[in-house]
């Protein structure tokens, strides 16, 4: 076991250094900041941007710095400082001198309103500025956006608890429904009960999360409260101010029944889609085990069904749906992406979103670069349950 395990974690961490590679690669191919700037501007009916905007705008999110710098103060915490020569410069920009002010067009144009001049820009320049230790330190850097010269730590604790119980409660609940609904749909297959779920899983798993979440407040919100029904928020997971919920009275804003009400409709839509998925899986991995041999003989020998059913044939058509339990981990902490946006729940999901829109690359790295290392645990965790399960198998 400990050879076993000392090859994974090698394995684990040169699968963790090519993933955040790549992603940090990827993450930079995306329209710079200062394009974001230009269309801004323009939105605003400003025509033009100064040097000095662009500078500033490269200086917060360390564009002049060529990409592999970029990348290994990131993920080491290096080069802190300056490095010889200008070493790692990939930009030019005017002189800070009072009145030479270089303007930049939305076309591409640039226009040297008094006529400066050109200096590079070296890694010397850097001496001031913020560096963090490196993720491989625990340290994902400062927001540049969203929670601007806040550390990321920060901006994530934030956001984490809102997410933990939203997917720790549907994760826990779909299981705990979606196990049994598949084994006895299996035990009692083509009865009216396993057409039923048949038919209510393949919808669960054929629509997108969102359409769920639209129909969920049309139904259980717009319409309910509309016909003097008793209703549920349409989102947010606390509110600002008390309303009145017929049968319930007020609901005062930020008590216990306001987050509860708020709750149930996100949590609701992600365990019914869990349970559409999770119900087949165990369905048919249950309808694979009925048909072997052993079960048959178990069931010549007159050992009675409810045996049959839980002891030889549950526990062998979990292998398969313990492989599923490796995304666990990256759902509790990576929430449901277009669920929260939907509903507006203030969790993981819904912060990557943000960051992603408004180029917080510090943050967007951090999530991805988190959800890889719990995914690496989550198949580690999940090779080791096979042993567990399935006494026959181990590993060497």
């Amino acid at each position: 076991m400990a050879g076993y395990l000392a090859r994974r974690f090698l394995q684990m961490f040169l699968v963790a250094l090519v993933a955040a590679i790549c992603a940090y690669g990827m993450l930079y191919l995306v329209p710079e900041p200062i394009d974001q700037l230009l269309a801004e501007r323009q939105n605003a009916g400003q025509n033009r941007i100064s040097e000095d905007d662009i500078r500033r705008v490269r200086e917060r999110f360390e564009l002049d710095i060529y990409l592999p710098f970029r990348f290994t103060r990131w993920l080491i915490g290096w080069p802190a400082g300056p490095l010889p020569g200008g070493l790692g410069a990939d930009w030019q920009v005017g002189c800070a001198v009072p009145g030479q002010v270089r303007l930049r067009y939305p076309d591409g144009r640039v226009e040297v309103v008094e006529e400066g001049c050109e200096v590079p820009v070296t890694m010397a320049d850097l001496e001031g500025r913020k560096v963090s230790r490196g993720i491989v330190f625990g340290d994902f850097g400062i927001s540049q956006v969203m929670l601007r010269g806040r550390p990321v730590t920060d901006l994530i604790m934030t956001r984490l608890p809102y997410t933990l119980y939203l997917m720790g409660a549907s994760i826990l609940l779909s299981i705990l429904i979606a196990v049994p609904i598949g084994v006895y749909s299996a035990v009692r297959q083509y009865s009216r009960f396993d057409y039923i779920m048949t038919t209510l899983a393949f919808i669960g798993a054929s629509l997108p999360s969102f359409v769920f979440g639209i129909f969920a407040i049309l139904l259980f919100s717009v319409l309910a409260k509309n016909a003097g029904l008793p209703y549920l928020p349409p989102g947010d997971a606390v509110g600002v101010r008390d309303y009145t919920v017929p049968l319930l009275g007020t609901v005062e804003a930020g008590s216990f029944l306001d987050r509860f009400l708020r709750f149930l409709m996100p949590c609701g839509v992600l365990t019914f889609i869990n349970i559409a998925g999770w119900s087949r899986f165990v369905r048919g991995s249950m309808l694979e085990v009925l048909s072997l041999d052993y079960v048959r003989t178990a069931r010549a020998k007159g050992v009675a069904e409810r045996v049959v059913i839980l002891k030889h044939a549950l526990r062998n058509s979990l292998i398969p749906f313990v492989t599923l339990l490796a995304g666990i981990l990256v759902a509790l902490f990576s929430g449901a992406l277009i669920t929260e946006t939907v509903f507006n729940w203030p969790g993981i999901g819904r912060l990557f979103i943000d960051a992603l829109g408004r180029n917080d690359y510090n943050v967007v790295m951090a999530l991805l670069i988190i959800n890889v290392v719990l995914l690496l645990i989550g198949i580690l965790i999940t090779d080791i349950l096979y042993t567990v399960v399935d006494p026959r198998i181990r590993l060497t």
